[in-house]
């Protein structure tokens, strides 16, 4: 499988290709199927859940699917005061603050807990491109809890962090535990590779990542026996540290500089990125121009997976994202220069005529 390939470095036919959040959102056929059920309800259903998942896959063509959950599942499995609001994300209705609120959580019993993420694995566990399971990062579930729901600065969860470190490691701790049962629950009953999200912990400075956070991400991945992706959003300034959690692919935002990161650490870990999400919004030689600028900085040398540096955006046409996979799929071992004028017309671009605007 390519995808399994690319994430060991090893050569590939071609270029393996999914996006984050391609499971949903910018389908019609996943807004239908979600008339009549919120995202935990269908989460829960696993004849939807595989459904979703497997939507993508057979409409894109993409190289792994990645499992329809969401970061919370097993929090909320814990805490029933956890949901998602719809335009908002997870909320908690009473924000932990004091050591008392450690008593709310307790280690993941996945059979009692998550029976429905189990039985949904194993399905997908069949199907002909390998699943990618994943988990939130301590960090990132713990900004839930403290804050309530997201943040733009996740002043409580770095308050807490400051004046009760004691405390704030040992919920580091607990989340842990449960995001490596959930990342094992899911490996054990057939995902190939996982990836995990410390989407919020670019909010941190270096010094605070290394002293607080870089010991609880280290082992988790390490005791992981498949391919482990990590990705953070805005943290071209941990690079540094983050690769010390040795995970077998790097996946980085758009901020993060594709070309450098590729001669830096090629050679040590896959890289997996990094387009920008809203550039698939705009006219189609835009789009043409910075997929093949994403190609030309990957390069030919084994260990990359074409990816966006974020989940893709609910407005994005589907065709666009088919399109772009059909051309990195042909032209992304090609070791050719790769100029947006040459990809002009309807034949050789990656977005359909008409189309462009991703409306």
């Amino acid at each position: 499988m390519r995808f399994i390939d690319a994430c060991n470095r090893r050569p590939v036919d071609k270029t393996p290709v999914w996006f984050m959040r391609q499971a949903g959102r910018s389908l019609p056929e996943y807004r239908r199927l979600r008339e009549s059920n919120d995202i935990l309800q269908a989460i829960k259903n696993p004849e939807i859940a595989y459904e979703i998942t497997m939507q993508p896959v057979r409409r894109h063509k993409v190289d792994a699917a990645i499992l329809f959950s969401d970061i919370i599942v097993p929090l909320a499995a814990l805490d029933p005061t956890m949901t998602i609001v719809p335009g908002k994300g997870p909320v908690i209705s009473k924000p932990f603050r004091s050591s008392s609120d450690l008593s709310r959580l307790r280690q993941l019993e996945p059979t009692e807990d998550i029976p429905y993420v189990i039985e949904t694995v194993k399905e997908l566990a069949k199907s002909p491109v390998p699943l990618i399971g994943f988990a939130g990062a301590p960090f990132t579930l713990a900004s839930y809890l403290i804050e309530g729901g997201p943040s733009r600065d996740h002043r409580n969860t770095k308050a807490l962090m400051a004046q009760d470190p004691v405390l704030f490691e040992k919920l580091l701790d607990i989340l842990a535990g449960i995001t490596l049962t959930f990342l094992k629950t899911q490996i054990d009953a057939g995902a190939q590779a996982i990836q995990l999200f410390d989407s919020w912990v670019g909010t941190l400075s270096e010094y605070h990542y290394r002293k607080h956070i870089l010991r609880t991400t280290q082992a988790i991945l390490g005791a992981i026996e498949v391919p482990t992706i990590h990705y953070s959003l805005g943290t071209s300034h941990l690079l540094s540290a983050i690769v010390e959690t040795q995970p077998s692919v790097l996946s980085l935002d758009w901020r993060v500089p594709l070309l450098r990161t590729r001669s830096d650490f090629g050679d040590r870990f896959a890289i997996q990125g990094n387009l920008d999400p809203t550039i698939l919004l705009a006219p189609s030689q835009i789009i043409n121009k910075e997929v093949n600028r994403t190609l030309e900085e990957a390069g030919t040398a084994p260990g990359y997976i074409f990816n966006l540096g974020h989940g893709v955006l609910p407005e994005t046409d589907p065709q666009v994202l088919t399109n772009i996979v059909e051309w990195v799929h042909e032209y992304g071992l090609s070791g050719d220069s790769l100029s947006g004028d040459s990809l002009s017309g309807e034949s050789s671009s990656p977005v359909p005529s008409g189309c462009s605007d991703g409306s």
